[in-house]
């Protein structure tokens, strides 16, 4: 048997039976254990929760991927998911803590005392879990597809079957604690090759000093060997950028918005006791998604290098052992145009004879560097930890927001505990066969599949939360109809150039050149347009919603050890 198959059978299957094995030690007994994990989660622990269930699969494995192909364009996503997740620590974590909810449908629900605006949080809810846990299915069946050789729709099944076990039975009590062991997995994952990687091209133990030193036998840095092999094929410089300043803009201000308004990530602050440790966990698991974040500008430079040296103008018999092995699962492809035997990658692609899935570039970079086997293993189950990781998450979410939301809050009030802890788990069991569907038949790469999530999220949650936590003024009226502008204009530019007319998927017919991307940024401000003016001609809220508001910005709790 092939000795990396070896390797991830033992490291994979060692780090499933430790997930199952949590699930089964923290089965939830209660809604509270099921939603919340009954909000007794330590802050150190809830951090490493929290980081894992935000560096999903579109962090781990297309990240990277993106940063190697893009170059500086790559940068929004750096930017734009790490300064989200900054914006939903101080500004929004603990006032929504403070309000004591268990889902974001549930804050606009009371905040807006209405079971329509509640209806509308939790169709937006499901609507954006759904297409970011596409994403995490997608990323579990890449990892499957080449490491265990299989189909990637026979990988997406095979995690399918997994998360539905530790989120269905554990619910939040048990997804808390397995995100525990899967950051400590996948962090190691992501950091030993790229410490490999700096040592064996610039000597530098650390990743990050690696990325700006001069290659070992040359007197090149690696961006200055980047820019010129990218220019030397007919690439822009690595370290220029194609996208449209206002795209760039546009592309990070949505991607850190709908940080703020990503439910599962919301759902996090409400694990632990107080409002101070809700801020302490924020902390923690900045802290910890650093450490991934600052290391994949790195391992994008270092991937684009090698794959420029090992594989261009190389004869195709010559090739290394990981071309074919990934050639297999089809998501590396090539097409000797000119039948010379020889590998064409261009930038022309009239002349281009090559195609590789960005997607594969954090999976592949160890074996693209001829590392160990073990160390491919762990990369293997570092992917899987990751996508699995957020996908409970998102599932958690949609079952909560089914079972709490729309059946308990707004169906039926009078429904037993124990009848909303099997409804929730039921709604957990549908969901993960839909994100099942969507992992086999994606909509676009992951990290783009994630990014239109976030500008789902930013056009829809992140007004009616930020409305809803600073102005006392908006009303029922006016966040209903902000939700439903921002996410239906948001939805159709996305739709339209992604799925319906992908002849003018450029930059000349996009509005102001802002791309599908970056939209949710525009479907934000209609949000807020939209909610601002209609609250100014409706009826104000109820003087007590307005007490209420006051009551989760003053933090006089704060000093009775709240």
């Amino acid at each position: 048997m092939d000795i990396i198959l070896v390797w991830t059978l033992i490291i994979v299957g060692l780090s499933f039976a430790l997930y199952i094995g949590i699930a089964i030690w923290a089965r939830a007994g209660s809604t509270s254990e099921f939603y919340v994990a009954g909000g007794s989660v330590p802050p150190l622990a809830n951090g490493m929760a929290t980081a894992a269930d935000w560096m999903s699969a579109a962090s781990f494995i297309s990240m990277a991927g993106l940063i190697a192909f893009m170059g500086r364009d790559g940068s929004v996503y750096l930017m734009g998911w790490t300064g989200g997740y900054v914006l939903l620590a101080l500004l929004l974590a603990p006032y929504l803590r403070k309000f004591g909810k268990f889902t974001v449908p549930d804050f606009v629900g009371d905040r807006y005392y209405s079971s329509t605006a509640r209806l509308v949080a939790v169709v937006c809810a499901v609507f954006i879990s759904f297409v970011y846990v596409a994403g995490q299915m997608r990323g579990v069946g890449i990892v499957f597809s080449r490491f265990l050789n299989v189909e990637i729709e026979i990988g997406v099944v095979i995690g399918m079957v997994i998360v539905f076990f530790y989120a269905v039975f554990g619910g939040m009590k048990g997804i808390t604690y397995t995100q525990v062991a899967q950051y400590c997995v996948l962090i190691f994952a992501y950091l030993v090759p790229a410490i490999f990687i700096s040592l064996l091209l610039t000597g530098n133990i650390l990743p990050q000093v690696g990325f700006g030193s001069t290659l070992l036998g040359s007197d090149q840095s690696v961006l200055e060997r980047l820019d010129g092999l990218s220019t030397e094929f007919g690439f822009d410089a690595y370290t220029s950028g194609a996208l449209a300043r206002i795209d760039v803009f546009f592309i990070t201000f949505a991607l850190m918005v709908g940080t703020a308004g990503l439910p599962h990530v919301i759902v996090r602050f409400f694990t632990v006791p107080k409002v101070r440790d809700a801020r302490k966990s924020a902390l923690y698991a900045l802290v910890f998604i650093v450490l991934l974040y600052a290391t994949a500008p790195a391992i994008a430079a270092f991937a684009r290098v090698n794959l420029f040296e090992t594989i261009n103008n190389v004869q195709y018999e010559e090739v290394p052992d990981w071309f074919k092995t990934w050639e297999n699962t089809g998501l590396v492809q090539f097409d000797d145009k000119n039948n010379d035997g020889i590998i064409q990658y261009r930038a022309d692609p009239a002349v281009n004879e090559l195609r590789i899935d960005q997607d594969i570039i954090v999976l592949a970079n160890p074996e693209i560097a001829n590392l160990p086997a073990w160390v491919i293993g762990l990369v293997a189950a570092g992917g899987v930890a990751a996508a699995l990781s957020t996908a409970a998450g998102l599932l958690l979410v949609i079952s909560t927001s089914v079972a709490h939301d729309l059946v308990k809050r707004t169906l039926s009030p009078s429904m037993s505990d124990k009848k909303e802890l099997m409804i929730a788990r039921i709604s957990a069991g549908f969901a993960v066969i839909i994100a099942g569907y969507f992992g086999i038949n994606p909509p676009g790469f992951v990290a783009q599949t994630v990014a239109f999530a976030f500008g789902l999220a930013a056009a829809s949650f992140f007004p009616a939360i930020m409305l809803g936590i600073f102005y006392k003024r908006m009303n029922k009226e006016g966040a209903i109809a902000g939700m439903i502008a921002g996410i239906a204009i948001t939805t159709a530019y996305i739709v339209y150039f992604t799925f319906i007319r992908t002849d003018l998927n450029s930059v000349e017919h996009w509005f102001m050149g802002i791309s599908p991307q970056g939209f949710g940024t525009v479907g934000m401000i209609v949000n807020f347009v939209v909610a601002i003016i209609v609250s100014k001609f409706t009826a104000p809220p109820p003087e007590e919603i307005q007490r209420l508001v006051e009551n989760i910005r003053i933090p006089r709790e704060l000093k009775e050890g709240e």
